[in-house]
């Protein structure tokens, strides 16, 4: 049994559908393919969607569950990690959302729901550096984006890389982690760039 991961936002703004279905599966490009290393990855990710988008999703397939304003897929990912829809209240608005849950764990949708709650009610848009990392993955094209194989240092392995430009040398992978503030400053995009720090919750 693995520990369970963190909750985290992994998208700023409110994904469209070809938005929706790149993050599906945003870590498609994983150099390990086993069952924990899936759930450490995907479970607790979460990003919002438009009401077309939840709708849409809702009408796929018969879910396989339906929990007031929730519902999760019948078809898993990997393992016991599957998606949940949520339409939730935050400030007087509905908005729309989707997470990845492992079902094994009995609290991980009520968790996740309040998790978003939380976070979205926050009265000024801030983000963590994690949450600025993971909108840099998310919205990095797959040839652009990777992870570290076995040229690179042994403790270095599987970690994820995006590309920078690294003046005579051109574009080489940089460690995702490893960016400077300026960095990823420069990776974000504009409205997203000079929104002052949150601390992670």
């Amino acid at each position: 049994m693995t520990t369970a991961p963190a909750i985290r936002k992994v998208f700023q703004g409110v994904a469209d559908r070809r938005q929706m279905y790149r993050m599906f599966d945003r870590h498609t490009g994983r150099t390990t393919h086993n069952a924990d290393d899936a759930t450490t990855l995907y479970a607790g990710e979460w990003f919002e969607i438009d009401e077309a988008e939840h709708d849409y999703m809702f009408a796929v397939e018969a879910p396989l569950w339906i929990r007031g304003s929730m519902f999760a897929l019948r078809q898993f990912l990997t393992g016991t990690v599957t998606s949940v829809f949520f339409a939730l209240s935050i400030d007087d608005a509905i908005r729309y959302f989707h997470g990845y849950c492992d079902l094994s764990d009995d609290d991980a949708v009520e968790a996740m729901r309040l998790a978003i709650i939380e976070r979205e009610s926050r009265p000024v848009r801030a983000m963590t550096r994690d949450e600025r990392l993971e909108h840099i993955w998310s919205s990095t094209a797959e040839p652009y984006r990777g992870y570290t194989g076995d040229r690179w240092p042994y403790a270095s392995r599987g970690q994820r890389t995006v590309l920078f430009f690294g003046g005579k040398l051109g574009s080489v992978p940089r460690l995702l982690n490893s960016l400077t503030d300026e960095e990823v400053a420069a990776k974000l995009p504009v409205h997203l760039r000079y929104l002052p720090d949150a601390v992670a919750s």
